[in-house]
């Protein structure tokens, strides 16, 4: 049976019993389950107290002075007197809406202009790579802020400038192997049977020099959770009150080293 298998099926069996053979990798993949199932079953873990607007988290009084667990709250209010557990719990679907959003769209964008770049070379290619270069000369944090300083506060707005900022990274990578899948024999053999170039690319080419950069976005999502919760804490990304680890770290960091009267 297992010589009748196709060539993937068996890849991809090899590769899941070396990952499940990893203690590391098997903690990693019980913490990603872990999560995923709070952010699914958020509405009934933590139902939502404004049906209009889910993500804010529900607060009685005003209080500057953070409370302890009690039958109401059971990991207690933060400053303002935000429910911590309902922020904890629809926080992880902010985290997951924010890097599956900025991957995917800087992905899109990376993934088209490495192709493009790679595969036309010349004054494409040049042209490309310079205005990446450009980008490159920023950091990507002070780029951000930059951007969301410009156009607006608000955590859509964090979102759309890191996927902006972001996609330089995937161009690189993808035109790297693009320059050498594009001299190879099936892909000559291609463009002498008349196959359109964008043909060539999109089933040729792309299938065979993405895996790379999807590894590479894989794991910049829990990096740019970090990127958009850090301008939650200075104030640039979601308002007071929604459901946003960023936030939330900013409402108790009057209480992060003591209490405040200490």
């Amino acid at each position: 049976m297992t010589g009748n298998q196709h060539p993937r099926i068996r890849e991809l069996k090899f590769t899941l019993r070396r990952i499940f053979r990893n203690p590391s990798a098997i903690i990693g993949f019980a913490l990603l389950f872990v999560f995923v199932a709070v952010a699914v079953l958020a509405p009934y873990i933590a139902p939502p107290k404004y049906a209009h607007n889910p993500y804010m988290m529900p607060h009685k009084g005003y209080s500057p002075t953070p409370k302890p667990p009690s039958a109401t709250n059971i990991f207690g209010t933060t400053s303002g007197q935000y429910d911590i557990f309902y922020g904890a719990v629809w926080g992880t679907r902010t985290a997951f809406k924010i890097g599956l959003f900025v991957i995917g769209v800087a992905l899109l964008i990376g993934v088209a202009l490495g192709i493009i770049s790679g595969y036309y070379g010349g004054i494409v290619d040049e042209i490309i790579m310079r205005i990446v270069d450009i980008i490159f000369a920023v950091p990507l944090l002070v780029l951000t802020m930059a951007i969301v300083v410009a156009f607006g506060r608000g955590l859509d707005k964090v979102m759309i400038a890191l996927a902006l900022v972001k996609w330089r990274d995937y161009v690189r990578v993808m035109r790297s192997s693009i320059l050498t899948l594009r001299e190879l024999d099936y892909v000559e053999a291609a463009r002498i049977m008349g196959v359109s170039n964008i043909k060539i690319m999109i089933r040729h080419i792309l299938p065979n020099g993405i895996y790379p950069v999807l590894v590479m976005a894989s794991m910049d999502i829990g990096s740019m959770v970090i990127v958009a919760a850090f301008m939650s804490f200075i104030g640039l990304g979601a308002p007071k009150g929604y459901a946003d680890w960023g936030q939330m770290v900013a409402l108790a960091r009057n209480y992060i080293v003591g209490p405040a009267d200490d």
